[in-house]
């Protein structure tokens, strides 16, 4: 009775076999690879990458940021005006005074008129940052001059701005 399970185990135990025989297509070919016959000691050309250049809508973002600083030193001088007469009317005032108070307000307006010029050097100070250290990193070719000489607009107009905003402040310190 035992030898009956154990022989019928054995014939399909043997079949399974005679099946992996057969059918050779299926398992990999134990022969030399072209690989593995190269050789090695001479470094393979591989051609450099190249880093690709600006594209245009980095363009168009640099062209933004310029408009933006300059929309802003527009509004600037706009409001600079009125800011200049109500500070030297109230040159001189008492701290809390109408005139002082009026001053004030306007130095505040002309703070917020040159929000976008102050914004777009910020903005073109991390444009240039971002792309030095692209170049630098081999990410992306090119030249930084363009963005350098925007930044370097928009720094002039917000430190004449400063200046400008300084020079009324002085009017109205006490004495």
């Amino acid at each position: 009775m035992m030898f009956r399970p154990l022989l019928s185990s054995l014939a399909l135990l043997l079949t399974g076999c005679a099946a992996g025989v057969a059918d050779t297509s299926a398992y990999p070919s134990l022969a030399r690879r072209p690989v593995e016959s190269a050789d090695y000691d001479t470094p393979a050309a591989t051609p450099a990458p190249t880093a690709p250049a600006a594209s245009p809508s980095d363009d168009a973002e640099l062209a933004r940021y310029v408009g933006q600083a300059a929309a802003g030193a527009t509004a600037f001088d706009k409001a600079y005006a009125e800011a200049q007469r109500l500070t030297r009317a109230a040159s001189g005032a008492a701290v809390s005074s109408d005139p002082w108070v009026a001053a004030q307000a306007a130095i505040s307006a002309l703070e917020s008129a040159r929000n976008d010029s102050v914004s777009a050097l910020a903005a073109l100070d991390t444009l240039y940052t971002a792309r030095v250290s692209a170049i630098a990193d081999g990410k992306m070719s090119g030249s930084v001059d363009a963005i350098d000489a925007a930044r370097a607009s928009a720094l002039a107009m917000v430190d004449s701005q400063n200046d400008r905003l300084d020079a009324l402040r002085a009017m109205l310190a006490p004495a």
